[in-house]
């Protein structure tokens, strides 16, 4: 009977960390005191292409619907712009590995037992968005997205308007002072 409990917490456990190996990370920086009031306009244009043109597009399009939302206009060139947008994407294979204990003495003790250990391989999507002041080139606003990516279109865009939400919740920054 012990060692079903224990062989129960341990799949516990496992089901526990594999669960928090793929949860969305997203994180955002700002330049310190910089006035974003001064910046109105934006072009947003891909700075890492991560091989899917129509998936570049549709980020371009949904980074530039959610600045719209938060009160930015979009310009007809860089050139124009107050603010440069830069998104960078980019895909890795990990790998997870998943050990289930059958019989008696499972973790080494001794005793008839087998250990199975199944590998799974998925894909990360890293989004980044580099906001830069166009007068004076320089970065002001970083937001990263991870998030592990599905072989569905439909989920993988439903994940990455998720990490816009979060990642522009509260923007533009405010002024240090202005914080509460």
């Amino acid at each position: 009977m012990k060692q079903l409990k224990s062989w129960i917490l341990a799949l516990s456990m496992a089901f526990f960390l594999s669960g928090l190996a793929v949860a969305q990370k997203v994180k955002t920086e700002e330049l310190p005191n910089f006035d974003f009031s001064q910046l109105h306009t934006f072009f947003v244009k891909i700075g890492t292409s991560w091989g899917n043109p129509i998936a570049e597009t549709q980020v371009k399009d949904m980074v530039a619907q959610t600045l719209t939302q938060k009160g930015w206009t979009a310009a007809t060139s860089e050139d124009s712009a107050d603010a440069v947008v830069v998104v960078h994407g980019a895909t890795q294979q990990k790998h997870s590995l998943d050990t289930m204990y059958s019989g008696m003495g499972g973790w080494g003790w001794g005793g008839m037992g087998t250990a199975t250990t199944t590998t799974t391989t998925y894909t990360v999507g890293t989004l980044l968005i580099d906001i830069f002041d166009a007068k004076e080139h320089k970065l002001v606003y970083r937001g990263t997205a991870q998030d592990e990516l599905s072989d569905k279109t439909e989920k993988n865009v439903k994940k990455v308007q998720k990490s816009l939400d979060k990642m522009f919740k509260d923007f533009p920054p405010k002024p240090k002072e202005e914080k509460n």
